[in-house]
């Protein structure tokens, strides 16, 4: 296997061949090119990742070649080539973005290590760029999947959105993707190359809370020995994210309303305001209008947030986009965990767009994850899901809602989905034997 791709320019011939000889035992693959025009034809040709080239050639200077390459193939890595005692040249060929630089004839025993060292060099910016556009990709609106009118609808007024620094209010149930969406209309913004900073404002109590989005100052409660940059303050640029905004407590909404009017605001304990350029995202499950008739919710910051509002549909709401995000999470599944799985029955299927998905999204993705864990072929089957997905209903009489055994057939399946099928469980929490147990999952055709 190569060790990497190397170009060679030098002018002497003799030289030249050494070196690649050297090189080649090595293991790396080394093209040749004899002046600075035959090198650039290499590039244009052959997948280099490292150069190395003599500081002087009969066309041209090998440092200023250096920020020629850099221009248009910035992922290489450059070793100049200097003659004995010219340390000056080799100082330059550095300030101008080269690697290292090698003394003809004096370094050929540093000539591999070096090599090696740029080579990871190169394949470590290499995964670095290759990460950052999977990162892009993922916070993009082209990672928002569905084929449905209300989720393509709320991906037109997102796109539209996004390049103004307008607040927007996400609505939608717990697991439709508000963060998600978020993450995409910041990534399309002119705040993009900055900070998104997201918080679960349920996620802390009142006093935490206020720390952790306005900072404080040193001495301003007992704990506090130093201090403290607030989320408000790292978001300074770029994009705030505030899920569940309507559990934020009636006194901080004012502080967060003061951010709003006039972009700034005071840490905790501090008596100078701090100023911060900061666009505000905000998301709910809950009704805010409502809550602000209840005085729950801050009139006057409703109104601010209010601004532009999307509303994100609930899963059962597009159940056509459903068998589509499967498919989704089933191949990213399959290769972290499954390689053989590649596809589910049409059982299978139905099955998911008969349920309810109370959990939307974030509950389909943990269905497909648990079902590609336990699959044992290449096709997801019923028997994959859980157990609340399993036909209640025995093959024989169906049971009428007022009967006592199907108040018991739905308390036993229930038991059973909690203990995840473990039948000894729920036998114990039952309160009956584990043949009892058997004899009504026989007799209610339980799964």
């Amino acid at each position: 296997m190569s060790r990497g791709n190397i170009l060679l320019i030098d002018d002497e011939d003799k030289l030249r061949h050494l070196l690649k000889r050297i090189i080649s035992l090595e293991g790396f693959i080394v093209y040749e090119a004899d002046s600075l025009k035959a090198g650039l034809r290499q590039l244009e040709k052959e997948s280099i990742e490292v150069i190395l080239c003599d500081v002087r050639l009969p066309d041209g200077d090998g440092v200023e070649f250096i920020v020629k390459v850099k221009l248009k193939y910035p992922q290489i890595e450059m070793i100049m080539l200097t003659a004995y005692g010219n340390i000056a040249a080799g100082v330059q060929s550095i300030k101008s973005g080269a690697f290292d630089y090698l003394t003809k004839g004096n370094d050929n025993e540093r000539i591999i290590p070096l090599l090696d060292r740029a080579m990871e060099k190169v394949r470590l910016q290499k995964r670095v760029t290759q990460l950052e556009q999977r990162i892009e990709k993922k916070y993009t609106f082209e990672s928002i999947i569905g084929n449905s009118e209300l989720i393509r609808n709320a991906v037109s007024q997102a796109k539209k959105v996004a390049p103004t620094d307008a607040t927007v209010l996400l609505l939608g149930e717990t697991g439709t993707g508000k963060e998600v969406f978020a993450q995409a209309i910041h990534h399309a913004s002119r705040r993009s190359g900055k900070p998104f900073v997201a918080i679960n404002v349920s996620s802390f109590s009142k006093e935490l809370l206020e720390s952790e989005l306005f900072g404080h100052v040193a001495g301003a409660f007992t704990s506090a020995v130093k201090d403290k940059r607030g989320l408000i303050e790292e978001a300074d640029g770029g994009t705030l994210f505030l899920d569940e905004i309507g559990e934020m407590a009636f006194d901080l909404q004012a502080k967060l309303l003061r951010v709003l009017e006039t972009s700034e605001f005071l840490k905790v304990g501090d008596t100078k305001p701090t100023k911060v350029d900061v666009r505000l995202m905000t998301a709910t499950n809950r009704d805010l209008e409502t809550e602000v008739s209840e005085g729950k919710f801050r009139e006057d910051l409703f109104y601010r947030l209010n601004l532009f509002t999307i509303e994100l549909p609930s899963l059962r709401a597009r159940k056509e986009d459903i068998p589509i995000l499967a498919d989704h999470f089933l191949h990213l599944y399959a290769a972290k965990t499954n390689g053989k799985v590649s596809g589910m029955n049409k059982e299978f299927i139905n099955r998911l767009t008969e349920h309810e998905w109370k959990g939307n999204i974030r509950e389909l993705k943990n269905v497909i994850e648990r079902a590609v864990i336990l699959a044992n072929n290449s096709e997801l089957t019923a028997s994959n899901l859980p157990l609340d997905f399993q036909a209640l209903q025995p093959r024989g009489r169906t049971l009428s809602a007022f009967e006592l055994a199907s108040m018991e057939k739905l308390h036993i399946q229930r038991v059973l989905n909690h203990t995840k099928g473990n039948k000894m469980a729920a036998a114990k929490l039952l309160n009956i034997g584990l043949t009892t147990l058997y004899r009504k999952i026989e007799e209610y055709q339980l799964s």
